[in-house]
């Protein structure tokens, strides 16, 4: 029998007793610190308001604080964005984005989640979106059909302080249904949660993460009631094993995640006031409104392979509270202390936003008479402008027919050349576009409680697709595109999130089954379908008697 070298063996069972155990970068028994800064559903805000609310000089700002005060406690910071840049200001839109993405650089992102507005342009627009990036775009569930490939990588590594934290991304599957199908004809978007599983299950193999975080762009329902909507985030955690993901960053259904009980949002919360993450099955979910109104800061210790949640609150950017005084005026104050706006950032976009404004003078179409929009018609007779802009509500959503309340329409446009700046005066609310699908009885029921909005009011009803005789209350003659209404048939309704979610009286359609917000803003919509329909005729515009009340 041969013996080995006392001192041999002891280096063998030292190597042996090394391998035995996992290996990590950081040191055991050492706390660290980790910050993580969340925004989401940015639709273009990159510019403050005109109330000097938010946009990212100031967000810029802000997070070069949080940067500084955590670098001295040692600690580390990244900075991850739920996706949808894209969409919602017309100085942005006109740009593709440009500005948004070159000052997210500045501020210095880490990763981002694809929206489902990164689809509104074309792909080749998104791949040039990615190019003026500085941080990846991720996605894990969305593939492309022809190549049975992912068209974004699926996750992104990080090592702050020798910590492995992979960052994987998901997209609502509800983006086909609520995009823009031409974009779709070869991309697949397939179920985020089972993605999840796959990717977590292969990062565990291969990567071995300290930590996996998720950026998702899939929405928060409470307690994962989701309607009509694809599973959100609450769905996502439930559906995984506890505590395989540390954290859902979250975005697309543009609500702050401040929740009041188990598994329930507070309804009205308050600027600068705390905010409770939800957890649902090991897994905090945090959310950030919407605009760069906020930016999230959940900061977390590290310690021996755990992190742990210290701090969560919703940071404010310069939002304001409107107050009015006894005698009448009013003015708007800050809830927080003003944070003032970085000046580099200010000089990257500043002409981005003056090119963007010359831009809004730009012809989009045309019209051979006036387009009615006055106050004193649209809230008391059907009106070409009502018409047309219900057309455009139709061509987006294939809907058979599409109802508005009248308060809604703001301007006229006159006869000759149209620019989008005439639009957005028509248009000024940055309302969505949303559709139903109802039955033909349903559809009856609701146009019998919208046909009795008053005349000079706000809610007065303008239609299209749509006729009837209104008497005592009741509807006769009443037909959906010239056809009399089928009770039993199924019918697609078009109209703005405002009257779908109760407002001006209307009745509520955001709970039906059918129900589906596109996001798409309706000043787009109206302004797509000039351009495409230009010259327009007004002769096709004008209403007809269509409905009549006696």
């Amino acid at each position: 029998m041969t013996f080995l070298p006392k001192s041999l063996a002891l280096a063998l069972l030292t190597t042996l007793s090394a391998l035995s155990q996992p290996a990590f970068a950081w040191e055991q028994d050492k706390t660290y610190n980790l910050t993580i800064l969340h925004t989401n559903d940015h639709h273009g805000h990159f510019w403050r308001n005109e109330y000097g609310e938010y946009g990212l000089a100031a967000q810029k700002t802000l997070v070069d604080k949080v940067r500084k005060e955590v670098k001295a406690s040692g600690g580390s910071v990244l900075v991850l964005s739920g996706g949808d840049i894209n969409t919602g200001v017309p100085e942005s839109d006109l740009q593709d984005a440009e500005p948004d993405f070159r000052g997210m650089n500045l501020i210095g992102y880490d990763a981002m989640a694809v929206g489902n507005h990164e689809f509104d342009n074309p792909l080749t627009v998104l791949r040039q979106q990615e190019k003026w990036a500085k941080f990846p775009f991720l996605s894990a569930n969305i593939y492309q059909k022809s190549t049975n490939q992912r068209l974004f990588k699926p996750w992104a590594l990080f090592k702050p302080q020798d910590i492995k934290i992979a960052v994987l991304g998901l997209t609502t599957d509800d983006t086909a249904k609520i995009g823009n199908p031409e974009f779709f004809t070869d991309i697949e978007f397939r179920k985020p949660a089972d993605e999840a599983k796959l990717v977590i299950q292969e990062l565990q193999q291969t990567e071995k993460p300290d930590v996996i975080i998720a950026v998702t762009h899939m929405g928060h329902y409470d307690n994962g009631n989701h309607g009509s909507n694809a599973p959100g985030d609450v769905e996502l955690a439930r559906a995984l094993p506890a505590g395989a993901l540390t954290m859902i960053v979250g975005g697309h259904s543009q609500d702050p995640v401040c929740m009041a009980g188990e598994n329930k949002k507070q309804a009205d919360y308050v600027p600068g006031t705390p905010c409770a993450p939800d957890q649902q099955n090991g897994t905090w979910i945090v959310q950030a409104h919407e605009w760069g109104k906020y930016v999230g800061r959940a900061d977390f210790t590290f310690r021996n392979g755990e992190m742990k949640l210290v701090r969560y609150q919703l940071i404010p950017i310069n939002l304001k509270k409107k107050i009015t005084w006894d005698n009448g005026e009013s003015e708007r104050v800050l809830y927080t202390p003003e944070i003032p706006e970085n000046q580099p950032m200010l000089s990257l976009l500043t002409p981005f936003q003056n090119k963007g404004k010359a831009q809004l003078g730009v012809k989009i179409g045309s019209v051979n008479g006036r387009l009615e929009g006055d106050r004193s018609k649209v809230r008391f007779v059907q009106t070409s402008m009502g018409r047309l802009i219900l057309n455009a509500q139709m061509a987006r959503t294939q809907a058979d027919f599409a109802v508005m309340s009248g308060g809604g329409i703001r301007d006229s446009i006159e006869p000759g050349d149209i620019t989008y700046k005439d639009v957005l005066k028509v248009q000024p609310f940055g309302n969505t576009l949303v559709y139903v699908d109802m039955t033909g009885k349903e559809v009856t029921d609701y146009l019998t409680a919208v046909a009795q909005m008053k005349p000079d009011s706000g809610a007065y009803p303008q239609f299209a697709n749509v006729s009837f005789t209104a008497r005592n209350g009741t509807l006769s003659d009443l037909k959906i595109k010239g056809e009399p209404v089928d009770a039993a048939k199924t019918y697609r309704m078009a109209t703005l999130s405002f009257n779908a979610t109760g407002g001006d009286g209307y009745p509520h359609i955001d709970t039906k089954p059918g129900y589906v917000n596109t996001g798409f803003v309706d000043a787009e919509a109206l302004k797509q379908y000039i351009q495409q329909n230009s010259p327009l005729d007004i002769g096709t515009l004008e209403p007809k008697g269509e409905v009549v009340w006696q």
